[in-house]
């Protein structure tokens, strides 16, 4: 996963120009459509690399009172949680030009 420090994706909601959107596709749905196929990725990535790094912190024991607050875990969590949303950052990487897409029906 490319480092989502260094992204400039919004982390707020934004409006963005359709013929920027569409200008790759002159199609807005096809544009939509691949962006939010990546922004699943992107999703996917994102939890898979969550879990791995919340994993290190797992305690396996039965017994509900040794519960701590753990600073790093929560350090981790609050990194996740202010990053951009995989739909933004999708959208980042289609006006940038960085998602590989073919229409296989004009291929063929």
């Amino acid at each position: 996963m490319k480092d989502l420090k260094n992204t400039n994706a919004p982390v707020s909601t934004i409006t963005h120009n359709r013929n920027e959107v569409d200008a790759s596709t002159d199609n807005i749905y096809e544009a939509i459509s691949i962006a939010s196929k990546r922004a699943i990725q992107i999703n996917s990535e994102i939890k898979k690399e969550l879990l791995e790094k919340l994993e290190e912190f797992a305690t396996y024991s039965d017994s509900l009172e040794e519960v701590f607050e753990n600073k790093e875990q929560i350090e981790v969590s609050k990194f996740y949680e202010k990053l951009p949303k995989p739909h933004a950052l999708a959208i980042q990487e289609w006006l940038e030009d960085k998602i590989y897409h073919r229409n296989t029906e004009k291929d063929a």
